[in-house]
């Protein structure tokens, strides 16, 4: 359970997933999180064609943004992160120890996120849902089983996604 007034953030990078901005930001998820005893919630919606509305619903006040230079303060500010699953928003939650949901984005092709995010999830450091499960995971979560990322562990992940990408073969000799 989050302190009183806790923060979440929600990015997708600059990608366009509607589905899960516009899942996150219904009544519903947002109830959910008020009970959870988050009051704030940000969104960077990146290239997306869904704009959510800014303001106080179901209790948790909501800010949103399409890009920023940088979202690392948001990162920062969270107690609560709700990411799409790319490797780089991925790994810069992880490294500062902050609590991370990762909504996988069923409609890609070659989806090498999927991948990562399930790697991630069994060696417990996130949780990991649909844009159709996550008001269910947000109900449910309890954080008491979820590891801290390891430091250095991030070159272990950059050589799991090489190996998934097919770029972790041997190079050329001349």
């Amino acid at each position: 359970m989050a302190t009183s007034g806790g923060h979440v953030f929600a990015t997708v990078g600059t990608t366009k997933f509607d589905l899960f901005i516009r899942t996150l930001t219904n009544d519903d998820v947002l109830r959910e999180l008020a009970r959870r005893g988050y009051s704030s919630l940000t969104v960077q919606f990146g290239n997306g064609l869904f704009e959510p509305k800014a303001g106080i619903r179901e209790g948790v006040k909501v800010e949103c943004y399409r890009f920023k230079d940088s979202i690392i303060k948001d990162i920062k500010d969270a107690d609560l992160v709700i990411s799409h699953a790319g490797a780089g928003t991925c790994l810069e939650v992880l490294e500062r120890n902050k609590k991370l949901i990762v909504v996988i984005n069923e409609e890609l092709m070659d989806n090498h996120q999927t991948e990562l995010a399930d790697k991630l999830f069994k060696e417990h450091h996130v949780f990991c849902c649909t844009p159709a499960s996550l008001c269910r995971l947000i109900q449910s979560m309890e954080f008491t089983h979820i590891r801290p990322f390891p430091p250095g562990e991030t070159l272990t992940i950059a050589k799991f996604l090489d190996e998934v990408c097919g770029f972790g073969t041997t190079p050329p000799t001349q």
